[in-house]
């Protein structure tokens, strides 16, 4: 039998409380999240002092001009947008349903799998429930995963590093992903045999970011090799961008094997025949613990796994 013996229940945990604290977080002063909020300065004051005496710890530190979170309201903070941002998703379901689709479902993905894994499992799962909403965002794993925690996101298809809080993550590995140089197609590397990270050292690169791993990948590659990293860069993760420039250039860039492919495979690029030895860490199929999926996530996310057999000869459990 279900506990419902919680502290919330006990505490008669308003939602208005919830809404405070978020406001207070984005204002930083009470009479402004009391106006935000439509309420009065003293009400909204009450409010707040209500919870930190149920709590019994302070929220927020009272500063001469405004406020300011203590690392337990960071705490209450963090969970109430959690909590309203479910509420949210309720409500847009229940009205999905009312007008006659299936519910909705928001996937993310980093760019390899975005452009392989996803447009099947998409199919597949339209095929069967052409009335669930799907939204889909291509970005990297860090800002998928704030989005994951934020509630925007049901599901990521990206990589967990030793930074992420793996507490409240389930994680399904996949695949590794290789990495490729591009160009042009009819540049003048094409033509040379047996090409080495020493023939393409003193090219113009179009490269990630500074700070991104594969960046760093790329630079520790040429130092491996004796070779200090390509100073003629320009830095950016606009794959439009990059294809235009490397068109109407003779710059090499560096991708993911699979988007590589997928541009040779229209006779936008080029993929160099050289090694990369550059290669990512596995990506795999990320979830909350602490959160049910919808039911039009889990359709979602048996149609990933139906998806991983047929793209990466992976079987997962259902």
């Amino acid at each position: 039998m279900s506990n419902y013996n919680h502290w919330f229940i006990r505490a008669r945990l308003k939602t208005r409380q919830l809404l405070l604290l978020v406001a207070l977080a984005e204002e930083g002063n009470i009479h402004r999240a009391a106006q935000v909020l439509s309420m009065t300065q003293p009400a909204a004051s009450k409010l707040l002092k209500d919870l930190e005496e149920v709590l019994g710890v302070p929220l927020f530190e009272r500063l001469p001009r405004g406020m300011s979170p203590t690392w337990c309201g960071e705490t209450m903070i963090r969970h109430a947008r959690m909590a309203l941002a479910s509420l949210n998703q309720a409500h847009d379901e229940l009205l999905a349903l009312k007008s006659g689709h299936f519910g909705q479902v928001g996937i993310g993905a980093i760019t390899s799998p975005g452009l392989s894994l996803l447009p099947p499992a998409v199919a597949l799962v339209k095929q069967e429930h052409p009335n669930l909403r799907i939204s889909l965002e291509i970005e990297t794993s860090p800002v998928l995963l704030d989005r994951l925690e934020q509630g925007k996101l049901d599901i990521v298809v990206g990589r967990l590093f030793a930074e992420h809080d793996k507490g409240n993550l389930a994680y399904e590995p996949l695949t590794g992903e290789l990495v490729s140089a591009v160009t042009r197609p009819g540049h003048p590397l094409m033509g040379v045999s047996n090409l080495g990270l020493r023939d393409v050292h003193g090219a113009g690169w179009i490269v990630p970011p500074a700070g991104s791993v594969l960046r760093h990948r790329f630079d520790l590659m040429f130092q491996q090799e004796g070779l200090s990293p390509p100073i003629n860069t320009i830095e950016t993760s606009a794959l439009l961008f990059m294809t235009r420039m490397l068109q109407q250039s003779d710059m090499v860039g560096v991708v993911a094997s699979e988007v590589a492919n997928y541009y040779a495979s229209h006779g936008l690029l080029s993929v160099l025949p050289m090694d990369m030895p550059c290669h990512m860490d596995a990506f795999g199929l990320i979830t909350r613990t602490d959160r049910l999926l919808s039911p039009g996530a889990k359709v979602m996310m048996k149609a990933l796994k139906q998806t991983c057999l047929t793209q990466y000869g992976i079987r997962l459990s259902a």
